[in-house]
């Protein structure tokens, strides 16, 4: 036989190559998270070089049009570089920085007492527990406001505590650093409940033991047994936190903190390529967490947490009283971060004036009002032209909306991460793989707001122009989401054994039908996840799309539309409305699928 030509060699590689599902899947969304990743950074890159007519930029250049480095020598050294810059990165870094210790520590804690302890009513804290999460972000901080505002310190509507006994909370208490990393810590706290409770609940209780008969001290356990077990999950805490923090919006927008998101939406009229500088500087921390994470995966020490030698956790005992004091403690305070929501959002919809608790003094109901609600007419002057919640159109138009993006973006979203993290699993050596994954992972450790400003860039041009179109909110949502299902779907895909496959292979059975009749059923829990996680989220998404729609057209941007018109009835109308459907979509889906966020954690 004459050897065979390298072309026929080059060409039988390609085809042995495409004849891989895998592959075909890697290069083909290889390209397309390149493109969705990479080009809205350079298109936002050159926007902080361009010179925007009738903007700063066009003032001090005295042209038109062009490029010029005029954005970033007057955002570095003119006399506003302190309050346009530095100010904000201090205040954003301090607020990750502080977000992340408060939900390490208090979701970690809540792990402890759930897993590890006999603490009573496990069941429904660790239920009640996750609810800051599922609620919209801005939620506690509207909630936050109600409580602690007053006319004499913040010049609002007194708040509960001012209207019943008075109480006139400090301004560093109401509004600044303080009462935006308490509430974005909180809303973070499930994330280190669900990752460190998973550990807890796992762990050997032999390593502890061991400690025990060795008479080391109970809190020498604790900082060289305990913790360096749980370290992956806190540092896998910290990565998550860190970069979803950074770039909040909405928290700091009500409680009147000064972050790189805040100043972004403040300078982008006037000031627009000094804005995007500002959405590069909050890219740069997400890549360089994206960084941190490698290196860390890379030296990261192995930790035995699960052995063959021991079953059963041994809990720690808090006394006949202590078992019950400590779980009515954190009913209470999880009552007020997650049941009040609910009803301070319905009582503010019956007031007069919205905020104006005064009401209370004599419990008269006859203060209440259904206007809010019920109104067919526009000619009230104190709904500013606006028919009553039920009969509005923008907030039904705009609730469609949102159910349309949130379900598009959650088939596709979900449907591209979990074939990502099929082929990841499939070929997990290969560096075009692990290029193809974390490129993917990129957009979730960016701020939300710099991926919807570049984005904003990117189309919203004569070129291209898809601003105010459910098209482009779907796209940023796909990208911005695909994470949630690829991380899902590659944890999963990595527990099966490929001797699964290679039997159906074998049978001949072709690649689709392997999918769906073999590989999906088996892995349902998990890639159900992939698509729940990207609907939730979408539903309460502010700081991903409040640059690219006008209100109507979801209801985030519909509620920061009505807030900014002083109709403090209508966006907690929305704030309810929202909070009511994630609820009641969970809980379909948790009874439909049982599925659950704090599944496996141990709450019995």
């Amino acid at each position: 036989m004459p050897p065979a030509s390298k072309s026929r060699i080059r060409i039988n590689q390609i085809r042995t190559f495409f004849s891989k599902p895998q592959n075909v899947i890697l290069l083909l969304f290889g390209i397309v998270v390149t493109f969705t990743t990479i080009a809205p950074i350079v298109a936002i890159i050159q926007d902080t070089f361009k010179i925007h007519p009738g903007t700063i930029d066009a003032h001090l250049t005295g042209q038109s049009d062009g490029y010029s480095v005029v954005n970033y020598t007057d955002l570095f050294t003119s006399r506003l570089a302190k309050t346009n810059l530095w100010t904000p990165i201090l205040n954003t870094v301090l607020l990750a920085v502080l977000t992340c210790l408060i939900s390490i520590l208090f979701g970690g804690l809540m792990a402890f007492l759930v897993t590890r302890t006999n603490m009573k009513f496990k069941k429904y804290l660790s239920s009640i527990f996750i609810f800051p999460y599922i609620m919209p972000q801005w939620t506690l901080a509207v909630v936050w406001q109600n409580l602690f505002n007053s006319n004499q310190i913040t010049g609002t509507s007194n708040g509960l505590l001012a209207s019943l006994f008075n109480v006139m909370m400090p301004l560093w208490w109401c509004k600044g650093l303080f009462p935006s990393a308490v509430v974005l810590g909180l809303h973070y706290a499930p994330f280190a409940y669900i990752m460190i409770g998973g550990i807890f609940r796992n762990m050997d209780a032999n390593l502890e033991e061991a400690a025990t008969i060795l008479d080391t001290p109970k809190w020498k356990i604790m900082f060289r047994v305990t913790l360096p077990m749980v370290k992956p999950a806190i540092l896998s805490t910290i990565l998550l936190v860190f970069g979803s923090a950074m770039g909040s919006y909405p928290v700091p927008h009500y409680l009147g903190l000064t972050t790189l998101s805040t100043k972004y939406v403040s300078l982008n009229s006037k000031y627009t390529g000094e804005a995007s500088i500002l959405a590069i500087i909050m890219m740069i921390f997400g890549i360089l967490i994206l960084g941190f994470n490698q290196m860390s995966l890379k030296s990261r020490k192995s930790y035995t947490t699960v052995t063959g030698k021991s079953g059963q956790i041994s809990k720690i005992n808090l006394g006949k009283a202590g078992k019950y004091v400590i779980a009515v403690v954190l009913i209470v305070f999880t009552f007020f971060t997650s049941i009040f929501p609910i009803i301070s959002f319905a009582i503010e919809t019956f007031l007069p004036n919205p905020g104006d608790y005064s009401f209370l003094y004599t419990m008269d109901a006859s203060h209440m009002t259904t206007k809010w609600w019920m109104s067919r007419d526009n000619a009230d002057s104190t709904m500013y032209g606006q028919y009553g919640i039920l009969f509005n159109k923008t907030i039904w138009h705009a609730f469609r909306g949102t159910m349309l993006v949130s379900v598009v973006c959650a088939v596709v979203a979900g449907t591209i991460g979990t074939l990502i993290g099929y082929a990841v699993s499939k070929n997990r050596r290969s560096k075009w793989a692990n290029y193809v994954n974390n490129m993917a992972f990129l957009p979730y450790l960016m701020p939300s707001l710099a991926v919807g400003a570049a984005y904003f860039i990117l189309f919203s041009n004569d070129r291209v122009n898809l601003f105010n179109t459910y098209l482009l909110l779907i796209i940023v949502g796909t990208v911005k989401y695909i994470p949630f299902a690829s991380r899902s779907a590659l944890n999963s895909m990595l527990q099966l054994s490929g001797e699964i496959e290679e039997a159906a292979i074998i049978q001949d059975i072709s690649w689709f039908k392997r999918m769906v009749r073999i590989i999906i059923p088996i892995q349902k829990s998990s890639i159900i996840s992939g698509y729940l996680l990207p609907f939730m989220t979408c539903l309460r998404e502010l700081s991903l799309f409040l640059l690219l729609c006008t209100q109507g057209f979801i209801l985030s941007t519909t509620l920061d539309y009505f807030d900014e018109m002083g109709l403090y009835a209508f966006s907690s109308a929305i704030n309810l409305i929202l909070i009511v459907t994630i609820l009641i979509c969970n809980t379909l889906v948790n009874k439909l699928t049982g599925a659950s966020l704090d599944e496996g954690i141990g709450g019995k």
